[in-house]
């Protein structure tokens, strides 16, 4: 193994990262049989070398392919394709393009469609959303969850709340955040079988890249729970089997996985557990017959239920087209490459020292490959252990043109545990007022010791190569012996997940 030692990442040395790049060889050997993905970053994903930038924001969003955009682009300008579930010419054709899509989607996934339906949603978000309001919960059922949850997940208590039901949240281990199985093993058992009860987790934090074991799905329903199964950050860099594993329900993004098309989502349910749904409302598409004079309603069956409206028509064939792509380079090779690349990138970091040989950096989660992502959260610490600014951090990144992620990224728990904040931390913030932010709540919390209220992600992905890890090492080094002083103060504030605002 060898450690970037480069400090200035304005400065390109070939012949360094090329000394880098053959040790990275051999202490990642089977980084070699990724070498398709070598070839589709020139021929699919070109755009990045030349607009020189350099991407680890896979978490966040997966970037699309060229061959993607034209296969797309072709049916739509060879066809003539109208509002589906109709018997005119231009809807049919449609319809068997969005039915058709529906059952790859299954397919891919490896759900008997005897025993799964697909509906298409906006998002992973969308998609949790219809099952925390039609989830039947009740006085005396019970929502489990785990401290390391999407924001979207979270939400779902509030139904749980407005409906009479407890929720409870399974603790997480430190320093690995790895769900307390001990602790889980006592909230399932809790549970009155006699009740609807519904268990959420993510197969892969979208905060340290920690994979969940997919085995606590049986574990929870051998003791008689229904699992909701968060696969947005799982499914873009890894296989997920249904006929392996069998939540009742499964959500995901499909951007994250292939880019494009964006405001597309599913939901996977189980039809074993459709009749215990209840929908708060109907729309168009949702019913079978609907009456004002009568005052009632027939909902459709199975997807059509819960598809509200009209569904994306026309970006929905893309769906398609993205997972085949996945399917050509296949879900083993991308796994295989992003476990070497980040491997690489966390020995690297963890290396990572100032002069007086403490370390500049303390990563949220495992420093080892074991069961984890391509997804790496961390922090940057001066020669004194003071925390360093994670937003002048990333605009420092910006004028590199790294595209990197920091905040709290809409996992609060995961984030509360890593960084050290308690109970009366974040009760402080919530009692301030209304309109706490982000940045406001940062300066509370340093003042009631040196934590921080968010931190850095980098995370890789499909058209990720050595070149991308080894040029953000340069970038990292250059902190050395840095403090808060020396990086300059930031001059943007991240008042909300929407907002940002220039501070000069």
């Amino acid at each position: 193994m060898t450690h970037v030692v480069q400090t200035d990442p304005k400065t390109s040395n070939p012949a360094a990262m090329e000394q880098a790049n053959h040790a990275f060889l051999q202490a990642y050997p089977t980084y070699a049989s990724t070498k398709l993905l070598d070839e589709w970053r020139q021929t699919e994903y070109g755009r990045l070398d030349t607009t020189k930038q350099i991407y680890l924001d896979y978490t966040g969003g997966g970037l699309y392919a060229e061959s993607q955009l034209d296969a797309h682009m072709d049916i739509l300008k060879r066809q003539v394709l109208g509002n589906p579930h109709s018997a005119n010419p231009t809807s049919l054709a449609m319809t068997d393009m969005v039915e058709g899509t529906r059952s790859y989607v299954l397919n891919y996934f490896n759900a008997d469609p005897d025993e799964y339906i697909a509906v298409f949603t906006m998002n992973a978000s969308n998609a949790l959303k219809l099952v925390g309001e039609a989830y039947p919960f009740a006085p005396g059922s019970h929502y489990l969850l785990t401290y390391d949850n999407h924001n979207s997940v979270n939400g779902i208590r509030e139904f749980a709340r407005n409906k009479g039901a407890e929720f409870s949240y399974v603790p997480l281990t430190t320093p690995d955040l790895r769900i307390d199985e001990a602790a889980l093993d006592e909230l399932l058992a809790a549970g009155d079988p006699a009740q609807h009860n519904l268990f959420a987790f993510p197969a892969q934090s979208n905060f340290s890249g920690v994979k969940h074991p997919l085995a606590l799905v049986g574990k929870a329903q051998k003791q008689g729970w229904d699992v909701c199964l968060d696969a947005a950050a799982f499914v873009p860099t890894s296989n997920l089997d249904l006929s392996q594993v069998k939540p009742q329900f499964v959500t995901m993004s499909f951007y994250k996985m292939f880019g494009y098309p964006t405001g597309l989502g599913a939901l996977l349910i189980r039809k074993s557990v459709l009749a215990k749904l209840h929908r708060p409302w109907f729309a168009g598409g949702t019913v079978n017959f609907a009456s004002v004079q009568a005052r009632g309603h027939y909902l459709a069956p199975n997807e059509a239920a819960f598809e509200d409206g009209t569904v994306n028509y026309l970006n929905i064939p893309a769906v398609k087209i993205g997972l085949a792509h996945l399917q050509k380079v296949g879900m083993e090779t991308l796994s295989e490459r992003v476990r070497c690349l980040t491997g690489w990138l966390i020995d690297e970091l963890m290396a990572l020292v100032h002069g007086n040989g403490r370390p500049m950096i303390r990563i949220y989660g495992p420093t080892n490959t074991h069961m984890r992502g391509g997804t790496v959260t961390l922090n940057f610490y001066d020669p004194d252990g003071r925390l360093l600014d994670y937003r002048r951090i990333e605009e420092l990144a910006n004028e590199q043109g790294i595209s990197l992620r920091t905040g709290c990224f809409c996992n609060p728990g995961a984030g509360e545990i890593a960084e050290g904040l308690t109970r009366e931390d974040m009760l402080a913030g919530l009692a301030e007022s209304e309109d706490m932010t982000l940045p406001r709540f940062m300066q509370l919390i340093q003042h009631r010791g040196n934590k921080s209220a968010g931190a850095i992600r980098i995370s890789v992905g499909l058209a990720s190569n050595f070149a991308d890890v080894y040029r953000f090492m340069q970038f990292a080094a250059s902190f050395r012996n840095k403090t808060n002083l020396n990086i300059g103060q930031a001059t943007f504030d991240i008042a909300s997940c929407r907002v940002i605002r220039d501070g000069s």
